[in-house]
């Protein structure tokens, strides 16, 4: 069925229909892992002499910021389902 509504939007094989929310959270997410990259990179800077306690904080901050991309899955949008 899929194959077909992809047929009648005249999408190739590389074009997927998204619905805007997930999209919209699916860019939210890759910012906020962006930004923890930025936050880890700077906090464990060697010239500073990071610590076991910044090395943990910087860790689990950079899982908290990955989890999301990780576990999430975009689906087609019902629109195109149908």
């Amino acid at each position: 069925m899929a194959r077909q509504r992809a047929t009648e939007l005249q999408l190739s094989e590389n074009e997927l229909v998204v619905a805007r929310n997930e999209l919209d959270t699916l860019r939210d997410q890759v910012y906020v892992l962006k930004c923890a990259i930025a936050d880890v990179e700077a906090d464990l800077d060697p010239t500073v002499d990071p610590t076991t306690r910044d090395f943990k904080a910087a860790l689990n901050w950079l899982l908290k910021a990955a989890k999301p991309l990780a576990e999430d899955q975009i689906h087609p949008s019902p629109s195109c389902a149908a």
